[in-house]
């Protein structure tokens, strides 16, 4: 079987990713297991214990910009289909009077909870689903670890004649909230790993250097030398 190749953009001035809650109280929750297996009204129960009314003025600033709709990411677990992100955006509907549309869903398993980087870099989630031109988009996911899946998201939204203005997400880690890839960042991958990797990354992913995430980019940066990275996508890519 090929491997997928999703479309990636580069990054422009996207906003940083709003956050609702942190890492531990969104997983210490009695309801976040059955949750991310797929009960519904454990999702929504999680939601609104975890809802932050920060993050809801925060995500109120993009209504001034545009008309949102809400995307949420339609990601499959080994447990099954994440409830999580779908009970956020209809949460969020409700509270901002915004749209919802589910016409975009995940069309492969990745296994992204608890992976490695280099897993989650090797195995990308690729998504399928006809996209409305002219939309302007805030996508709506449970976790941010790299940023890899809103990134892919983003790509297949901004392919389909849709804008993209922010993202949202109940719970990640801190310094990965920032998507958008700084430009001394890419100079310094660019610089460390060389155009060899470059190009070989681009055959293997589709896209350049530019398309990766800051996160992704400073987990590569952080890799001795171009050799290394190309043997542990290797090696996550069949493990």
């Amino acid at each position: 079987m090929p491997i997928l190749l999703p479309p990636r953009h580069s990054w422009d001035s996207f906003p940083e990713v709003v956050l609702h809650s942190e890492i531990n109280v969104v997983k210490q929750h009695p309801m976040y297991a059955a949750a991310k297996s797929g009960d519904s009204d454990a999702a929504l129960q999680l939601v609104r214990d975890t809802l932050s009314s920060k993050a809801l003025d925060a995500l109120r600033a993009f209504a001034d910009l545009s008309n949102p709709v809400l995307m949420p990411v339609h990601a499959l677990e080994d447990t099954g289909v994440n409830a999580i992100p779908f009970a956020l955006a209809e949460e969020l509907a409700s509270r901002l009077q915004w749209r919802v549309e589910t016409t975009v869903v995940q069309a492969n398993l990745v296994g992204h909870t608890g992976a490695s980087g280099f897993h989650r870099l090797a195995n990308q989630a690729y998504f399928q689903g006809s996209v409305t031109a002219g939309s302007n988009y805030v996508l709506v996911d449970d976790f941010v670890g790299q940023g890899g899946t809103l990134a892919n998201l983003r790509g297949h939204l901004l392919t389909g004649g849709a804008g993209v203005v922010g993202a949202t997400v109940l719970t990640g880690k801190l310094h990965s909230v920032k998507l958008a890839l700084l430009p001394e960042t890419l100079a310094d991958l660019r610089s460390k790993h060389g155009q060899e990797l470059e190009a070989w990354w681009h055959a293997r992913f589709g896209h350049a250097f530019d398309g990766l995430t800051e996160s992704e980019a400073r987990y590569l940066f952080r890799t001795p030398n171009a050799d290394r990275v190309r043997d542990r996508i290797v090696t996550a890519e069949h493990g």
